[in-house]
């Protein structure tokens, strides 16, 4: 009888390469509505911004129109990179005597401390003022080539056909039912039966009926965003809201306002990297890749111990600063279940787009009249008082985001992004230095074996990394060797997307383990 406990399995999902543009995101079906656009003349940006809307059906658990966002892009008729900050912000009616600590710590992706009822990680109480219909808006205004019902469209028939739920579907609903069924709205989208929707062998697979939010996209594409935060829209939400015990207000979407601006990024070696800046996990990254040019002279021409213990010295140090002294006061409040996507076109227009809920599911909550499932951004602040990311009203909460584009010496444009929380920056470091230090191709880099380290005690170690480079972290750090399977994710699920002007190519490769996550070309 054999003594193996457990299967091995080999994943390959090969770089795919386009003269037209690419896309990649972690559902096919919202990729092929990238490249469609792509296809038919518009711009990375149009795509981005039609791609987005498209994951917020497709894979609504991970993000929507009550999420957020953080973007960069790369803009080629102006020769600029600029960055997009549309997070969540607290509330006005919140106060934070209203989440009194605990025992133990919260029940989901950042240990804090925990919260009486676990009301900043689940239900009304957490829910945050949402962002991405201002942020993607913004785009549209400054960047697109299609107008705003245009990019809507393909959403809309998304929504039309329904959530078809194949297996992985079903994973990830089962997997928060128990949550989703303490909310009748929820319960009633995705539990109709009491159970997590399941294919029969053989059968059609199920569909989950979408009909109103596919209402409030045609409201959407037809009233624009600013229906959405001062028009009739935003009063249906409110209202929705309120019934269902949230704080949140008609001022609070009235007030709400992204930022978008021009930056000029900052040097790594002999590339400039361009991060997302504010509350996201960009200014963290910039900290932790200076530390690993003064730790790491010259790299290696493939990844060894002493460069993987280089990444983890530097994140450590680099999370240590940010847990403690990073946050928003509430006078500059004026404006990870989390995806990603990345976008280049075939003129170099670049788009680096991480949009989120939060959690799975976000709040857990629908709003049942306009079928918008909420963030539970409220989890993104410090829960102890008297913290630079302490909750307060009106207040934005510090974000892990962090969508890059970097430029290397011979004008390539590579957009990286992730999900995963607290883990996304450990992933695009690490992707980061394995193009630039290492000089991988696309393809290798995503399939490289990676380090997680995001400010806890140990170190988590693919299983699959080279059992040298293991050794040489297990003397120095307390090492967690983990697989990087489908579910549970305990990695950050990464994507990449890179133009070359001197061929006028794109490459792009989606995060291997997920069985929906694609990369498509535009040709």
């Amino acid at each position: 009888m054999s003594n193996v406990l457990a299967e091995k399995w080999s994943v390959a999902k090969p770089a795919v390469q386009s003269s037209g543009g690419v896309v990649t995101s972690q559902h096919y079906l919202a990729s092929e509505v990238g490249a469609r656009v792509l296809a038919q003349g518009g711009n990375a940006m149009d795509a981005a911004v039609a791609t987005s809307f498209a994951l917020g059906v497709v894979e609504p658990w991970m993000s929507g129109l009550g999420g957020c966002a953080f973007m960069v892009t790369y803009s080629a008729a102006h020769d600029k990179t600029y960055v997009l900050e549309s997070g969540v912000r607290a509330p006005l009616a919140i106060d934070p005597a209203d989440y009194p600590l605990s025992s133990g710590f919260d029940s989901d992706l950042f240990n804090w401390p925990g919260v009486f009822e676990n009301r900043n990680v689940m239900g009304p109480w957490s829910v945050a003022v949402p962002g991405l219909v201002a942020g993607l808006d913004a785009v549209v205004e400054r960047f697109a080539t299609w107008g705003w019902s245009d990019l809507i469209a393909p959403a809309i028939e998304l929504a039309e056909r329904g959530l078809r739920v194949d297996w992985y579907s079903s994973l990830k609903i089962a997997s928060a039912a128990r949550d989703l069924s303490r909310f009748p709205s929820s319960k009633a989208l995705f539990l109709a039966d009491g159970q997590a929707p399941v294919g029969e062998w053989g059968g059609p697979l199920p569909v989950i009926d979408l009909k109103a939010l596919h209402h409030t996209l045609q409201r959407l594409a037809v009233e624009g965003a600013e229906s959405f935060y001062r028009g009739s829209l935003a009063e249906d939400i409110v209202r929705d809201a309120s019934l269902l015990g949230m704080k949140l207000d008609v001022d609070d979407l009235k007030s709400y306002t992204p930022v978008l601006h021009a930056v000029d990024g900052f040097s790594y070696r002999d590339v400039t990297v361009n991060s997302a800046t504010g509350l996201s996990a960009g200014p963290t990254l910039q900290h932790a890749l200076g530390l690993l040019e003064q730790n790491i002279s010259g790299p290696p021409p493939a990844p060894n111990g002493q460069l993987y213990g280089a990444y983890a010295a530097a994140m450590n140090e680099a999370y240590a600063e940010r847990l403690c002294g990073f946050g928003d006061s509430p006078e500059g409040a004026i404006p990870s279940c989390t995806t990603h996507l990345n976008v280049v076109d075939r003129e170099g227009n670049v788009v680096a787009l991480t949009q989120t809920l939060l959690s799975l599911f976000g709040s857990k909550v629908v709003l049942p009249d306009t079928g918008i499932l909420m963030n539970n951004g409220m989890m993104w602040f410090d829960p102890t008082p008297d913290r630079a990311n302490s909750i307060a009203p009106g207040k934005r909460p510090l974000s892990n985001m962090c969508p890059v584009i970097m430029c290397d010496r011979v004008g390539r444009r590579t957009a990286i992004g992730a999900s995963g929380g607290r883990r996304i920056m450990s992933a695009v470091l690490q992707l980061l230095s394995f193009l630039t230090d290492c000089q991988m191709t696309v393809h290798d880099a995503i399939h490289q074996p990676r380090i997680d380290v995001s400010g806890g005690a140990d170190i988590t170690v693919d299983t699959l990394l080279d059992p040298d480079i293991v050794e040489f972290l297990s003397r120095h750090y307390s090492v967690i060797g983990v697989p990087h399977g489908v579910y549970p994710s305990m990695y950050a699920c990464p994507g990449i997307a890179q133009f070359d002007p001197r061929t006028g190519n794109s490459v792009g490769a989606a995060f291997v383990m997920s069985p929906v996550a694609a990369a498509v070309g535009a040709d």
